[in-house]
Formats: C-alpha cells, structure tokens, sequence
C-alpha cells in the first residue's frame, strides 16, 4: 500500500477528472486522438519518472559518503 493513497484527492485531480468524463458521444477519431494524447502523457511520465530515479540515485551515492 502507498501512503499517498491515505491522502484525500485534489479536487482539481486531473487523473480523476479524465476518468470521469463521458466517451460516449466522442466519435472515433476523437478517441483515437484521445488515445494518442493518452499514450503522449504516458511516455512524458515514464521520462519524468528515470529523470527523478537517477536523480534520487545520484543524490543518495552523494549523501551516502
């Protein structure tokens, strides 16, 4: 279990928010661009997340001295 998931949501919950939103009266070239915004999001979050893991690495060799 993450603590984070004991901490109440924003309201602003951008996650929450998307999940939320009716698909039903999109066609389907707007959830295919949906998707490819989707999968955009994805990648940029997976570059963010190596970026802040090697940077967490780095500074812990540092500290560790």
């Amino acid at each position: 279990m993450d603590i984070d998931e004991n901490l109440p949501r924003r309201r602003d919950d951008p996650v929450a928010n998307l999940v939320k939103q009716d698909i039903d009266a999109l066609s389907v070239a707007e959830l295919e661009l949906r998707i490819a915004a989707l999968k955009a999001e994805i990648t940029r979050c997976e570059t963010k997340i190596t970026f802040a893991s090697k940077h967490r690495s780095v500074a812990d060799a540092l500290f560790k001295k």
